[in-house]
């Protein structure tokens, strides 16, 4: 099987590399910035191309990794002449859209990914539409995703939540990060202990909820002291209105989503 990428900025560079390290397979790859053609290059040791109907030739799965707004005219570009996999991990644009704009007869999926990818722990939500895909084809495309983290798959009404929720949501937790390191400098630790704390701890609570299964709730009581100093914090984000900011924060991006299609 030979995976291409047409598109290598941050998601597709994330899920190149991630990929990359557990398929054998051949893969080709192609940007519209050529400095970026040559990071890509000297980091992974893959060639690229310079034509994207180059890619699609030469590929059996074809990522296009490119933000919306391009997605039309880079479609309309390209011809597919055999029957081919094309999935599209550009927010907001739905499986129809993709498919009335690209020429041939491709099958199409529709997936939203985020950037952790790079590191093998990334969250993948797919979506096969309603063409007909063999078992082989599913377990090939699921493959894939989960080479660099989790996958789940959802009908494609979903899609764009999984937007707010996991595509865009590390964004929220790298400013959470932040600003607890801040605190933490605030205090008298260096800054370099500060992000490692405050990444490891992340990385803990988030494994936790996973690992034991454990609502959120529970395990934060867990944490919670009588009188002590967690509960003291939780009463201060609570009052300055934590969970409705970012609860109105991901529903903003969710609309924004929406207003891509």
């Amino acid at each position: 099987m030979k995976i291409g990428f047409i598109g290598v900025g941050n998601m597709g560079y994330a899920m190149l590399r991630g990929a990359s390290t557990v398929f054998n397979d051949v893969f080709m790859y192609t940007d519209v910035n050529r400095e970026r053609l040559e990071f890509v290059k000297k980091e992974t040791g893959l060639n690229y191309s310079l034509s994207n109907q180059e890619v699609v030739d030469n590929s059996d799965i074809i990522i296009m990794a490119i933000k919306p707004q391009y997605m039309a005219e880079v479609l309309m570009n390209l011809s597919i002449d055999i029957p081919k996999i094309v999935i599209s991990i550009a927010p907001g644009l739905t499986i129809d859209y993709v498919n009335a704009h690209i020429s041939g007869n491709p099958k199409i999926v529709r997936a939203m990914s985020n950037t952790p990818a790079l590191v093998g722990e990334g969250m993948s939500a797919i979506t096969f539409g309603n063409m007909e895909f063999t078992d082989k084809e599913q377990e090939e495309i699921i493959k894939i995703f989960d080479s660099f983290g989790k996958t789940v798959i959802l009908s494609e009404k979903l899609i764009d939540v999984s937007i707010p929720v996991s595509g865009s949501s590390p964004a929220y937790v790298y400013m959470f990060i932040e600003a607890m390191a801040d605190a933490g400098v605030l205090h008298g630790l260096s800054r370099k202990q500060s992000y490692e704390m405050a990444a490891q701890s992340v990385l803990g609570a988030a494994k936790m909820v996973l690992e034991t299964k454990e609502h959120p709730g529970v395990l934060k009581d867990a944490v919670c002291s009588p009188g002590g100093t967690t509960i003291e914090a939780v009463k201060v984000l609570e009052k300055e209105g934590m969970r409705s900011a970012i609860i109105e924060a991901m529903d903003a991006c969710y609309n924004k989503s929406q207003k891509m299609k």
